[in-house]
Order: structure tokens, then sequence, then C-alpha cells
């Protein structure tokens, strides 16, 4: 049964790992010496007092790269619930097959077994090597892109740590499960895709930001932590409106970044006819900002009572997260294998 299971599953099987060999290949080529150039460019900068803009040109230089290896690791799992999981079973109920495997002293528990048990390892082992191999070679990356797009944030928690092994394992189940209720190829195949992009959207839109309560908390804004201050009139209005957001804490994942005033209450922002010439730019609004940080803009601000009110995901909570993510996958995908072997 064994045999039978791989003959059926090494064309597929040739075709993933083949193309994970040759990406691992390509990343064990290039990634030392994106290492270097990065941790030398660091060192240039650090000495010089600034390495902002070093991070910037560091990222954009290999952003195309960065991208096509986010997309591996990313697509991976559908791939792995549409091409072998959605045909595992159907293509036996399709053509009849599985009907002269269990006349062959095979029991139908012993056949499930045996097939998802072999190919639910080879999707495991696919995906965390892929997983490996990304975040090995991304790792200088991730750091230049760190004050941008945290790990924690939805893109790239999605590519590394575990959590690519929890969905590649629920994706493949998912394709079985598709396979054996729909008992067609082609529209299981579709079917497999819907749901798991569907599950993939919902997941870190209302369910990850919940899975550990996140942090509340209220900020001053001042020039150290503001990541954006626009200053516009709405059309037809005179009276420019100030928005702002800020930083919540280093590295985190930011759910919500709303200004409150001084009596608590939310506000869309903040009416620059409060605030008088404090943040007015050069030339009124939409004009040149004012050369140097505005502190003179922030102690309005402050006096005025206008605070940021932050919830969001420390970026020490990334591998708890990781962990919770990736269970809840686990189960899920537990109830799709009992369902497929009631």
């Amino acid at each position: 049964m064994i045999w039978l299971t791989f003959r059926q599953f090494r064309v597929q099987a040739a075709v993933v790992f083949g193309g994970l060999a040759a990406l691992g290949a390509v990343l064990a080529v290039t990634g030392p010496g994106i290492s270097d150039a990065y941790h030398g460019g660091v060192a240039a900068c650090t000495a010089q007092g600034d390495c902002s803009n070093f991070n910037e040109r560091f990222f954009i230089d290999h952003e195309m790269y960065f991208g096509a290896v986010v997309g591996v690791v990313l697509f991976l799992p559908g791939i792995i619930g549409i091409f072998w999981g959605a045909p595992l079973i159907t293509r036996e109920l399709e053509h009849g097959t599985h009907r002269l495997v269990w006349t062959q002293s095979v029991t139908r528990t012993r056949w499930m077994a045996v097939k998802l048990g072999l190919i639910g390892l080879a999707t495991v082992a696919a995906a965390g090597l892929a997983s490996l191999a990304a975040g090995w070679w991304s790792e200088p990356l991730d750091q230049a892109l760190a004050e941008r797009m945290p790990r924690i944030s939805p893109l790239l928690f999605d590519v590394r740590g575990i959590a690519p092994i929890g969905y590649a394992a629920f994706a493949f189940m998912l394709g079985v499960t598709v396979g054996v209720l729909v008992r067609r190829l082609l529209p299981a195949m579709a079917v497999t895709l819907i749901v798991f992009t569907a599950v993939q959207v919902v997941m870190p839109l209302w369910v990850r930001p919940h899975v550990i309560p996140p942090e509340r908390r209220s900020v001053a804004i001042t020039s150290e932590n503001i990541e954006q201050l626009n200053l516009n009139a709405p059309p037809g209005t005179t009276d420019a409106q100030m928005r702002v957001s800020v930083e919540a804490a280093p590295g985190a994942w930011t759910l919500s970044n709303e200004t409150i005033d001084a009596a608590g209450r939310t506000v869309p922002a903040i009416p620059s006819s409060r605030l008088g010439d404090a943040c007015m730019p050069k030339g009124g609004p939409g004009g040149e900002p004012p050369d140097g940080p505005p502190q003179s803009c922030f102690d309005k601000i402050a006096q005025l009572g206008y605070e940021q009110k932050v919830v969001y995901q420390p970026a020490d909570r990334f591998w708890p997260l990781q962990w919770a993510e990736t269970g809840v996958f686990a189960v899920l995908t537990l109830g799709l294998t009992g369902f497929c072997f009631s």
C-alpha cells in the first residue's frame, strides 16, 4: 500500500520538492553575500550615526527577490491543498480504482491512513523546509524592513516561523475533505482554493488579533513616536484637519491608531483652527513641511490634551502567536482528518 501510494504521488512530489531544491540552491548561493552586504553597510552607517537611509536603499535593491521568496512560502500551502490534497481521494473515487484496492485485503481505514500519513508527512516537510530556508535567507532584509513592516505584521507573519506548516497541513486536509464530499476533481480543486483563501483572509483580520488579548494604551503624540502627520483641508472647507498616527511600540503590530481629545473622545482629526500656526507647513496645507522637527506643533498638541489611543500586539508576542495560530490550524486539520475517517 505504501509502494502504491508513493507511485501515485511521485510526480507531484517531484515537482514540489524539485522546485524547493532549486530554490534552496539559489538561496544558499546568494544568502551569504546579502548578509555580508547588509552587516557591512550597517557597520558603515552606524559609524556615521544614521542607518535609516541605508536600510531603505538596501531593501529597495533586493525587493524583487524578497517578494519572490515571500511568494513561494505564501502560496505553497494553497498549491499543496489544490494539487496534493484535492486529487488524493477524488481521483480514486472518480475513476473507481478504490474498489480494486479494497478487494486486495486492504481495509478502508488502512487505505486512508497510509495515504494521509505518507503525504501528510511530505506536506509538513515541504512547508517546514520552505519556511526555514526563506527565513534564513531573508533575515537581513527583515531587519532592514523592521521599521516599516515588522515580522509580526500580517504578511511576514504568514511566511515566517512554524505558521506555514500549520497552513500547509490544513490546506492538504481541506483538499482531501472537499474531494471526499464533491467527488469531482476540478470542482474540488476550485472549492479548496476558495475556502483556503477565505480562511487566510479571515485569520489575520478577525482571529489572530484576539488569540492573545492585545495591549491597549493612550500615548502622547511626540516627535519621537510620530509615524504620519497629514494636514489637509477637506473639499468645500477652509479649516484644515490634521490626521495623526504614532508608533505603538518598536516592532509592534498596530491594530488601531486613533486620536482622542482631552475628554477621551475619539476624533477623526485635529482641527487646525485649534493649533494656530504651530503645525502649519510652509505654503499652507499641502505645502512644504517645515525644516527640522516641529517641536512647537507637538507642544501645542500636548497643551490641547490630544493623545493617541493605540491597540497593538507587541513584537515579543511573535512566537506565542505563532504557536497559538499553528495550534488552531492543527485542531482544524485533526477535525477534517476525523471527518474523512468517519
